[in-house]
């Protein structure tokens, strides 16, 4: 029997019908059975600041906890002015911090995005792997998954057009092999 694998999915887009989201949903059906999966809401979390890590506020704490009990995360994220949106940034460092207790550390990694335009999320995307580098996040670095939105790229029943689907599954088999081999597990 295989071990079961939980992936957390952080969202860096807050829009009610982000691209992003979509593509999060119809990803996830792409892996097998023994993956599950918990979207991890990084909306509510409040701006660092160095001054609340004596007293690290509940909703930072219940964060850092669910990052804690995944053995990986998913990033999905557009692009923001040639790099990852604040919220992203904001919740990467609530996750790594007070000093020493980064919730991030050694959790595999994969990163995507979805955008409208022609490089995609290709800058952001790399932006990322910098901090990811930094939180001791090993990477999926191959193939890597930059996509540039469609109508229609993902239907109504939240599944992917043959357009996109074999390309995409292709990063989910790379990705859950990838935790295979990386996680603690």
């Amino acid at each position: 029997m295989s071990n079961q694998y939980q992936i957390g999915v952080v969202v860096g887009s807050l829009r009610t019908d982000s691209y992003n989201k979509l593509v999060a949903n119809a990803l996830i059906k792409l892996f097998p059975a023994h993956f599950s999966f918990q979207f991890i809401d990084i909306s509510q979390l409040p701006l660092y600041n160095q001054d609340a890590d004596q007293h690290v506020p509940a909703i930072v704490t219940g964060f850092k906890s669910q990052i804690t009990q995944c053995d990986g995360i998913i990033f999905v994220t557009p692009e923001y002015n040639r790099s990852i949106p604040g919220v992203l940034k904001n919740a990467i460092d609530q996750g790594s911090r007070p000093w020493g207790d980064n919730s991030w550390n050694g959790k595999p990694a994969g990163i995507l995005g979805v955008s409208i335009g022609n490089i995609s999320t290709a800058i952001a995307q790399q932006h990322l792997r910098n901090s990811l580098a930094f939180l001791n996040m090993p990477t999926l670095n191959q193939p890597e998954c930059y996509l540039k939105w469609f109508d229609g790229m993902v239907d109504e029943q939240g599944n992917f057009a043959p357009k996109s689907k074999e390309f995409i599954q292709a990063w989910a088999d790379a990705y859950a092999q990838f935790v295979i081999k990386n996680s603690s597990k």
